[in-house]
């Protein structure tokens, strides 16, 4: 009797009671589970776990762990299509957190409470899905724009949880981001967003625009031993001064510890168009061994 008792509740927890849901994908190699969380705040927020769709509670090795935060005003779970079949070719998970701001969940912004619920994810995917099992010593952060930021904060803020992170197309100076919005066709909306986020413009709040800029974290970076991917685009129109964000990161990285394990690509695609499953992400992913090398996979950023 205690066994069909263990077998129901682990069955339940799968199909949706317990806080975790299933969205089904016909045909797909992956499954994404949805799961809920409390943020720093206490908010409630929701995540969406991506597994091989043969993953389970009968059968769950220990796998390596990708850490997703969404870009700016990009729903978590529009993160999710990003990625495709390749957790199932890996195998690897993937989380992808809906994520919490000082003020708002969409426009987190590197807040400090948000890299912190980041490190946190580990934990919540397992105490959620208690029979998820995740190799410690493979954990990963995978960015894109302001999931980019948030990447390259997390590595900074706390560099012994990762075994490795790419960041793509991010910004790393929000000060300077803030500036640019101007260029956008909704930049001064932007501009108030930010302000009711951070606190106000930088000019009279320069600490904390600069406590949620990788830049500033340049020596904590380069020094932390984590293998660092850096992806950005001088066609890109959003983040459109790439060689002052992304680049002068790398630049200043190499500058402070030639001997950084911290790799750069620049290409000419659209604005995070890099970091999807059928363009260069898999050259990112086995750059970690998490995909084994593709035949016929070019590295080339035209």
């Amino acid at each position: 009797m205690k066994r069909v008792t263990v077998l129901l509740a682990v069955f339940f927890a799968w199909t949706g009671v317990a806080g975790a849901t299933t969205m089904p994908q016909p045909g797909s190699l992956v499954r994404v589970v949805r799961i809920a969380y409390r943020a720093h705040d206490g908010v409630l927020r929701a995540a969406w776990v991506e597994l091989p769709a043969w993953y389970g509670p009968l059968h769950h090795p220990a796998l390596p762990l990708v850490i997703s935060p969404h870009g700016r005003g990009v729903p978590a779970r529009a993160n999710v299509k990003f990625w495709g079949n390749l957790p199932a070719e890996g195998p690897f998970i993937v989380v992808n957190p809906e994520g919490q701001g000082r003020r708002l969940a969409l426009y987190s912004w590197g807040d400090r409470g948000q890299i912190d619920d980041l490190a946190r994810m580990p934990r919540i995917v397992m105490r959620a899905l208690p029979w998820v099992r995740i190799d410690r010593r493979r954990i990963y952060a995978f960015g894109g724009s302001m999931g980019g930021q948030e990447t390259l904060l997390l590595l900074a803020r706390h560099p012994h949880l990762l075994a490795g992170a790419a960041a793509f197309d991010a910004p790393t100076r929000l000060a300077l981001r803030y500036r640019e919005f101007v260029d956008l066709h909704n930049g001064r909306n932007l501009q108030e967003i930010a302000r009711y986020e951070i606190g106000g413009p930088p000019a009279l709040e320069p600490r904390r625009y600069a406590s949620r800029s990788p830049a500033g974290f340049a020596r904590r970076i380069a020094f932390s031993g984590v293998p660092l991917q850096l992806w950005w685009s001088v066609r890109d129109r959003i983040v459109s001064e790439g060689w002052t964000q992304s680049g002068a990161l790398y630049r200043a990285i190499k500058r402070l510890n030639p001997r950084a394990p911290v790799v750069e690509f620049v290409g000419r695609w659209r604005h995070t168009a890099d970091m999807r499953a059928a363009n260069r992400l898999p050259i990112a992913l086995g750059r970690f061994g998490l995909l084994d090398a593709r035949e016929g996979l070019r590295l080339d950023f035209d």
